[in-house]
Protein backbone atom coordinates (compact mmCIF):
# COMPACT_ATOMS: atom_id res chain seq x y z
CA UNK A 1 0.00 0.00 0.00
CA UNK A 2 1.25 3.44 -1.06
CA UNK A 3 2.08 6.42 1.63
CA UNK A 4 -1.08 8.09 -0.18
CA UNK A 5 -3.38 5.41 0.15
CA UNK A 6 -2.14 4.47 3.84
CA UNK A 7 -2.55 8.44 4.68
CA UNK A 8 -5.94 8.45 2.53
CA UNK A 9 -7.34 5.26 4.53
CA UNK A 10 -6.04 6.74 8.35
CA UNK A 11 -8.34 10.03 7.19
CA UNK A 12 -11.09 8.10 6.42
CA UNK A 13 -10.85 6.09 9.66
CA UNK A 14 -10.48 9.37 11.66
CA UNK A 15 -13.57 11.07 10.04
CA UNK A 16 -15.44 7.52 10.58
CA UNK A 17 -14.57 7.64 14.22
CA UNK A 18 -15.55 11.18 14.98
CA UNK A 19 -18.62 10.78 12.51
CA UNK A 20 -19.79 7.88 15.53
CA UNK A 21 -18.72 10.19 18.55
CA UNK A 22 -15.24 9.88 19.29
CA UNK A 23 -12.67 12.16 20.54
CA UNK A 24 -10.45 13.29 18.36
CA UNK A 25 -7.24 13.69 20.49
CA UNK A 26 -8.15 10.08 20.87
CA UNK A 27 -7.91 9.28 17.17
CA UNK A 28 -4.99 10.83 16.90
CA UNK A 29 -3.71 8.75 20.30
CA UNK A 30 -4.86 5.64 18.23
CA UNK A 31 -3.35 6.79 15.22
CA UNK A 32 0.17 7.47 16.70
CA UNK A 33 0.42 4.22 18.27
CA UNK A 34 -0.60 2.24 15.08
CA UNK A 35 2.31 3.67 13.34
CA UNK A 36 4.41 3.09 16.47
CA UNK A 37 3.78 -0.32 16.36
CA UNK A 38 4.04 -0.51 12.55
CA UNK A 39 7.91 1.17 12.65
CA UNK A 40 8.44 -1.70 15.60
CA UNK A 41 7.62 -4.41 13.18
CA UNK A 42 9.17 -3.09 10.40
CA UNK A 43 12.70 -2.53 12.06
CA UNK A 44 11.70 -6.28 13.41
CA UNK A 45 11.66 -7.42 10.00
CA UNK A 46 14.52 -5.96 9.09
CA UNK A 47 16.60 -7.30 11.73
CA UNK A 48 17.43 -4.03 13.62
CA UNK A 49 14.77 -3.88 16.55
CA UNK A 50 17.55 -5.44 18.73
CA UNK A 51 19.86 -3.03 21.24
CA UNK A 52 22.69 -3.55 19.31
CA UNK A 53 21.58 -2.45 15.82
CA UNK A 54 22.00 1.12 16.57
CA UNK A 55 25.68 0.47 16.91
CA UNK A 56 25.31 -2.08 13.81
CA UNK A 57 23.99 1.00 11.47
CA UNK A 58 26.46 3.69 13.29
CA UNK A 59 29.48 0.74 11.75
CA UNK A 60 28.11 -0.28 8.80
CA UNK A 61 28.07 3.68 8.00
CA UNK A 62 31.54 4.26 9.30
CA UNK A 63 32.52 1.31 7.03
CA UNK A 64 30.85 3.32 3.53
CA UNK A 65 32.50 6.21 4.34
CA UNK A 66 35.93 4.81 4.71
CA UNK A 67 35.01 2.84 1.35
CA UNK A 68 34.12 5.78 -0.28
CA UNK A 69 37.64 7.62 1.17
CA UNK A 70 39.65 4.16 -0.29
CA UNK A 71 37.71 4.81 -3.65
CA UNK A 72 38.57 8.26 -3.77
CA UNK A 73 42.19 7.93 -2.90
CA UNK A 74 42.42 5.36 -5.76
CA UNK A 75 41.33 7.22 -8.17
CA UNK A 76 43.45 10.53 -7.37
CA UNK A 77 46.53 7.90 -7.11
CA UNK A 78 45.75 6.19 -10.76
CA UNK A 79 45.41 10.26 -11.59
CA UNK A 80 48.59 11.34 -10.52
CA UNK A 81 50.52 8.38 -12.24
CA UNK A 82 48.34 9.09 -15.38
CA UNK A 83 49.87 12.96 -14.97
CA UNK A 84 53.64 11.36 -14.51
CA UNK A 85 53.48 8.51 -16.70
CA UNK A 86 52.40 11.62 -19.46
CA UNK A 87 55.10 14.17 -18.24
CA UNK A 88 57.41 10.96 -18.93
CA UNK A 89 56.71 9.92 -22.09
CA UNK A 90 56.97 13.89 -23.29
CA UNK A 91 60.19 14.27 -21.45
CA UNK A 92 61.58 11.39 -23.45
CA UNK A 93 59.54 13.06 -26.59
CA UNK A 94 61.36 16.46 -26.20
CA UNK A 95 65.04 14.29 -25.50
CA UNK A 96 64.54 12.47 -28.40
CA UNK A 97 63.68 15.43 -30.64
CA UNK A 98 67.01 17.49 -29.61
CA UNK A 99 69.19 14.39 -30.06
CA UNK A 100 70.03 13.26 -26.77
CA UNK A 101 68.86 9.17 -27.78
CA UNK A 102 72.61 9.79 -30.14
CA UNK A 103 74.27 10.75 -26.50
CA UNK A 104 73.39 8.04 -24.89
CA UNK A 105 74.71 5.66 -27.32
Amino acid sequence: MSAAATGSVLAQLLAQGRGEGADIATLRAIAEEAGELGAVRALKRLGLADDGAAGDVAELRELLRAWRDAKRSAWRALGAWVVRIVLALLLAGIAVRLGFDEALK
